[in-house]
């Protein structure tokens, strides 16, 4: 008896046994917080895999191949999307095909279109299987999780081309191409002029020099136009492309139509090959015998273009956005009484009521009060210090502080004429293809974001 008092007293004394109790008294919450860890982290873990899937599925339905962009470029209002909805649940199930340690309870995409954007949202729901969670009672564990993104949709745009071909346009192109018609005329005149009079007019003899004109350019850079828009073009017919110059000849001055507006780009490509200088009517001399070389209508043109473009758009299929693509040097020639400039010198006398002075801006906020975007491409005009003409009626126009320039009034003109962001000037280091290319750029990417 004294024996088994003595055994128990010390076990009582013995603190070391304390640490098996506690042990075996805390080893059921430690093993089961470390078992929900596992599982928690698993579940976390397929979760990620599901919301990769969704994130996959939510960009695609509205990549720019996609069906659903496809589709609701055709839409001509807004609404879901069926096509993009189909293949988000596609583009999902074919990530997680094969994939196991969970059962997919619900995928739920939505693609729908509204004004200019592309919306798609993946929802999903799935149950994963637990291990020590089971034995608390918790068999699955749901996962849920959503992506979103948005796409700006291209818009539909008609372009307007209102190209400058009037006699001005036949000034030599460059500096190089200005010397070599000076030196081989013998009143050193720069100027192409297309007399139809004669055969022996300075715009066969630029041909027969090899001299490159302002019109020789604008031909090609609005053949290349149409290829540069080809390849921007998301959807058949995105674009559409009408062409009008001042007109073939001085006896039939006015808004002359090249080629009606068309989304065949090809075809507009072959038509602007007949773009030309305007051909005139001399009488022994200068003077057109029809207008008086009054070739340069503003205050009938742009009036004119604006009765042709009609109201434009929301950028949809059916109601396109508009914009006037306006290349000139311009300088109006016409017959107008109210003309900014006194029209008298001491070399040419009173020849009121003809006005030759930078563009008057008015005439390009009436198109845009309309809405429609003016892009102006303004083909510098050029010092001609040797023809008198110039000197005397162009020249203080054309002149900033240090000479031709951004500053100089026909060039402020305009400017002021375009639309934000929409105005280019040439200069030697930008041609003018590389311009319009430029400026269907803009207008493009102006279209997207004001969406």
């Amino acid at each position: 008896m004294r024996t088994l008092m003595s055994i128990l007293r010390r076990f009582r004394r013995d603190r070391s046994g304390n640490v098996a109790i506690v042990f075996a008294l805390l080893a059921v919450p430690v093993l089961g917080a470390v078992g929900c860890a596992i599982d928690y982290s698993r579940a976390n873990q397929i979760r990620s895999k599901l919301q990769s899937a969704a994130d996959a599925a939510s960009v695609g339905s509205i990549a720019k191949a996609s069906p659903g962009f496809i589709a609701a470029g055709a839409m001509t209002s807004d609404g879901p999307v069926p096509a993009g909805v189909a293949d988000a649940t596609k583009i999902f199930t074919g990530y997680v095909a094969n994939q196991g340690g969970f059962t997919l309870g619900s995928v739920t995409p939505a693609v729908s279109k509204s004004g200019g954007a592309l919306t798609s949202t993946v929802q999903f729901s799935a149950t994963v299987s637990t291990m020590f969670l089971g034995l608390m009672g918790s068999k699955t564990v749901t996962v849920t999780g959503t992506s979103t993104s948005t796409a700006n949709m291209p818009q539909y745009i008609d372009f307007y081309l209102l190209l400058d071909n009037s006699p001005s346009m036949g000034v030599a192109a460059t500096p190089t191409d200005v010397t070599k018609m000076v030196s081989n005329t013998p009143d050193q005149c720069a100027f192409a002029c297309h007399d139809l009079s004669t055969a022996n007019n300075y715009y066969n003899l630029a041909k027969t020099l090899g001299v490159t004109t302002r019109i020789d350019v604008l031909r090609t850079a609005t053949q290349n136009l149409m290829d540069t828009a080809s390849q921007y073009a998301t959807y058949p017919s995105q674009f559409r492309m009408a062409i009008y110059d001042f007109g073939g000849t001085s006896q039939a001055m006015g808004l002359r139509s090249l080629f009606s507006l068309s989304s065949s780009l090809s075809s507009a490509k072959t038509a602007a090959g007949n773009i030309d200088l305007m051909g005139v009517w001399a009488n022994g001399g200068d003077n057109d015998i029809y207008t008086g070389d009054k070739n340069t209508l503003f205050g009938t043109l742009l009036p004119a273009i604006n009765n042709v473009i009609s109201n434009p758009g929301s950028g949809t299929s059916s109601s396109p956005l508009k914009y006037l693509f306006f290349v000139s040097d311009g300088v109006t020639d016409e017959s107008n009484a109210s003309c900014p400039k006194t029209m008298y010198n001491k070399d040419w006398g009173n020849i009121s009521p003809r006005c030759q002075a930078p563009i008057d801006p008015a005439l390009c906020a009436t198109l845009k009060n309309r809405g429609i975007k003016v892009a102006v491409l303004y083909t510098t005009y050029l010092q001609l210090p040797s023809n008198t003409w110039y000197m005397d009626w162009l020249d203080p126009f054309n002149q900033g502080p240090f000479g031709p320039s951004p500053n100089s009034q026909i060039a402020q003109n305009m400017q002021t004429c375009a639309s934000p962001g929409l105005y280019f000037e040439i200069t030697p280091t930008l041609g003018i293809s590389d311009a319009m290319t430029a400026l269907f750029k803009k207008a493009v990417a102006d279209a997207r974001i004001s969406s």
